[in-house]
């Protein structure tokens, strides 16, 4: 099971609209439980939602997990 993350840099895009995605790559050999409780677990645990899931030919599954990109802004008077 492989596991890369990317996110979206679009400029065309606001800020507001910003994701991360994790893609998860499954491998034929690889069970389906353990696929589905690795979902699970970032799902949970890292926010992320599932947004799309893929089954290949051969019998590899792909799954695309997004979540947003939330920018903190300070509160603090920078001023002295």
């Amino acid at each position: 099971m492989r596991e890369q993350e990317i996110t979206s840099g679009l400029e065309s895009l606001e800020q507001r609209d910003h994701w991360e995605y994790l893609v998860m790559t499954v491998a034929p050999r690889d069970s389906v439980s353990e696929a589905r409780r690795r979902v699970v677990e970032h799902a949970e645990y890292g926010k992320w939602e599932l947004q799309r899931t893929v089954l290949y030919r051969g019998g590899a599954r792909r799954y695309w997990l997004r979540r947003r990109i939330i920018r903190v802004r300070s509160t603090l008077d920078v001023r002295a």
